[in-house]
């Protein structure tokens, strides 16, 4: 019985959850990043690891700016498997250099490198033995020399901002992920067990929730990221650890009310273990608010390792990161070049918002009052 009323309320809750618009789109742009963040080097036109592919003669170039590029293949070889180079992306040995002009001279390719302004650039020749054997010009014309167009300009660096972008978003997504799950764990956990036990058990644990409630999110990051170490999975872990106590204090009052029902002092009285009663009985019909906090904690997750890589404490270069990105571009902002940083804020700003009207569709969803 019990059973049946649950699942005709999660039947309902997904039927007034379709007929929120907002909630829906923003359901279908996350599920779209996500695709985005899997197979990121498919869709970013620099599939070089990290999309890390610099030229420095075409740095801060507006989007939509367009160049020729010549590209002089790597006579090492590197072994790299499909999976790796899709997923990873492409560890390129390959020179690109930017060009003007170029023409074929005897046993060379003589090109003027790219300069900005009035500037005019030294020819410079290349032998035509640096590309594979027995390559006509018309097969170096058509596979080395490319007319390469950068839809959202390029960094500092000049870096395709669309492919670090695109990067970009894998990282964002894993933190979300990886923070949410850690919480939802942590959170789960202590929270049933203190709302079930009551006792001595609810008080330390509830001890402890406030106690690392009482301290700055962002200050305790930054603890935990010093202290175990700059890098990627140490921001995971650090976000996901401060993130627990919200989802423990819904849990704890939720199991506090569930608890009270016949049908668990039936369980209890059939001689269930507390096991089963809290995981087949009373988390179930607990969990609904704890959704609802979840989506609230990805977007905040994403925030706060923003901030992190902003501080430079987050994810390292030359990881894509779109907190770094800012870091690297705000000073751009009074030079007439704010879309450097004005990008990657965008694109975190979409994110967070996505996941918030997530948030709201679900707990309109979810209201039993509706």
């Amino acid at each position: 019985m019990q059973q049946t009323r649950s699942n005709s309320l999660s039947a309902l809750a997904l039927q007034r959850f379709r007929k929120n618009f907002w909630g829906v789109l923003s359901f279908w742009f996350i599920i779209s990043c996500g695709v985005i963040a899997v197979f990121a080097y498919i869709f970013a036109p620099d599939d070089s690891r990290n999309a890390n592919q610099m030229h420095l003669s075409i740095h801060s170039k507006k989007p939509g700016f367009s160049v020729k590029m010549l590209t002089i293949p790597s006579k090492i070889v590197t072994d790299q498997l499909y999976l790796d180079k899709l997923f990873f992306g492409k560890k390129s040995m390959d020179t690109e250099i930017p060009i003007e002009k170029y023409k074929f001279m005897d046993s060379v390719l003589s090109v003027t490198p790219y300069t900005e302004g009035e500037l005019i650039g030294v020819s410079k020749n290349i032998a035509l033995s640096n590309f594979p054997d027995n390559s006509t010009k018309e097969q170096i014309e058509t596979q080395y020399i490319k007319q390469r167009k950068f839809i959202l300009g390029t960094d500092k660096y000049g870096r395709d901002m669309l492919s670090r972008m695109l990067v970009g978003i894998r990282i964002s997504f894993s933190i979300g992920f990886v923070a949410v799950l850690i919480s939802l764990l942590l959170g789960i956990t202590l929270g049933a067990m203190a709302g079930y036990f009551g006792g001595k058990v609810d008080i330390i644990i509830m001890w402890l929730i406030n106690v690392t409630w009482s301290i700055p999110t962002l200050l305790l990051v930054i603890a935990i990221t010093l202290a175990l170490g700059k890098g990627f999975w140490q921001v995971f872990i650090a976000v996901g650890l401060t993130m627990w106590v919200e989802v423990a204090r819904v849990v704890r009052g939720q199991v506090i009310s569930v608890k009270q029902m016949q049908y668990i002092t039936a369980a209890k009285t059939l001689g269930y273990t507390h096991f089963r009663i809290v995981t087949k009985h009373i988390l179930p019909n607990s969990l609904a608010p704890v959704i609802v906090i979840a989506a609230a904690n990805f977007a905040g997750a994403i925030l706060i390792e923003s901030g992190l890589s902003f501080l430079g404490i987050g994810a390292q270069p030359p990881m894509a990161s779109w907190g770094a990105m800012i870091k690297d571009h705000y000073s751009y902002i009074i030079l007439g070049k704010a879309y450097l940083a004005i990008i990657p804020g965008l694109g975190i700003m979409s994110m967070v918002m996505a996941f918030m009207l997530i948030g709201n569709a679900l707990r309109d969803a979810f209201d039993v009052k509706q």
